[in-house]
């Protein structure tokens, strides 16, 4: 609201400086052919008339910024009685061809030649024949449109020039607020999945210290510890992601190494760690060629499908495959028995997870399946591996 009243009173400002404008102007160029009216006759009726006309054709001209059409035909009127009315009449012309259509200025010269056509019958100029100083006039008149509808021409195409440079610059702030919050979203997402790993991993140890509480001392105290450091490492992440949903610019979050498919290898051995029964078999050849968006999804694909492993049927074998090679395609296959009628997860889940990582797959140019089917849940997905 203030910027519109600071334009409002801008445009105000302009309005008043050009009406001053063309009142100095005018009233010089009025004063010159009062002048040369004054020399050119005695005085008497005529030349009062000429005086009256100059100093209302005067009066009028300031009005021009408000009410260019009907103060140009005001003083159009006024220039078929006197010459002096004249130059304000050509200025009003010229105002309008400024700020009008060329439709309306061509009507507002041919109205200001049909007035000097009256003027020259009514008092002719003794030092030209009529036709030529209607020539002349119209010349006057014609140059004086043009010169103004080429003015606004050119405004017209600064005003779209800025527009445009507004718009895109504006395009431009939504562009990057968007890849911003793409951004945000994409680290969140990551570091949903690690927590929901890291915590999954934390009630697997918390159940084998409920189950077992005759496990030798040493035991209990290495699970302990491993309890600890991932509440822990689970809260630091959970204070990331907090940090990073409120930050409100993209210094949010130092920048994280990011896994790759060589990273599965640890991931199950952390499965392992926690009691997990995980076989791995990778199949791929030249792993290393892999992009580091497909390795770093198919990563997210296994740790999903062990954090479901672990959370649905705890304690049962999980099998991960892993195969392909460059210029073919990646297949990412999990597969681990359904739990047993009756038998409560380990840990809450959202039932969100597949839904994201389909997501994740698709946008990596992959697919994604998953099923019960046999007496196992599978859990399969398919990623580019150009050559």
């Amino acid at each position: 609201m203030n910027e519109t009243f600071d334009r409002a009173g801008l445009d105000a400002r302009r309005m008043l400086r050009g009406a001053a404008v063309l009142a100095v102007v005018a009233g010089a160029l009025t004063a010159l052919t009062v002048w040369g009216r004054v020399s050119a006759q005695a005085a008497g009726a005529a030349l009062a008339l000429d005086i009256a006309v100059a100093l209302a054709s005067w009066l009028l001209t300031p009005l021009l910024m408000w009410r260019p059409v009907g103060a140009a035909v005001a003083l159009t009127a006024l220039a078929a009685l006197s010459p002096t009315a004249t130059p304000a009449a050509s200025m009003g012309a010229l105002q309008v061809a400024h700020r009008r259509p060329f439709r309306t200025a061509a009507l507002v010269g041919a109205a200001g030649v049909a007035a000097h056509v009256v003027q020259g019958l009514w008092q002719p100029n003794r030092g030209i024949s009529f036709s030529w100083w209607l020539l002349l006039v119209a010349v006057g008149y014609g140059a004086v449109i043009g010169w103004g509808a080429l003015a606004r021409a050119r405004r017209e195409l600064l005003e779209s020039l800025r527009e445009r440079a507004r718009r895109a610059e504006a395009e431009q702030g939504r562009r990057v607020a968007e890849a911003r919050m793409a951004e945000r979203t994409r680290i969140a997402r990551e570091m949903h999945d690690v927590l929901a790993h890291r915590l999954s991993l934390l009630a697997t140890y918390a159940g084998a210290l409920e189950y077992r509480p005759d496990a030798p001392p040493e035991k209990l105290s290495q699970a302990a510890g491993v309890i600890r450091a991932g509440v822990h490492q689970a809260l630091d992440e959970l204070r990331d992601v907090i940090l990073l949903l409120r930050a409100e610019d993209d210094a949010v979050a130092e920048d994280r190494p990011q896994p790759v498919l060589g990273d599965v290898v640890r991931l199950v051995e952390e499965s392992r760690d926690a009691g997990g029964q995980v076989e791995l078999r990778d199949e791929t050849v030249e792993a290393s060629a892999l992009p580091a968006a497909a390795g770093r999804t198919a990563y997210r694909v296994v740790q999903e499908g062990l954090t479901n492993a672990r959370k649905h049927a705890g304690g049962r074998p999980v099998r991960v495959v892993l195969e392909g090679r460059p210029g073919s395609r990646l297949v990412v296959d999990i597969r681990n028995p359904l739990p047993e009628d009756g038998a409560e997860p380990l840990a809450p889940g959202s039932g969100t997870g597949l839904v994201g990582l389909t997501e994740r797959v698709r946008l990596a140019g992959g697919r994604l399946d998953h099923q019960a089917a046999e007496g196992e849940f599978r859990l399969r997905a398919w990623l580019p591996w150009p050559a």
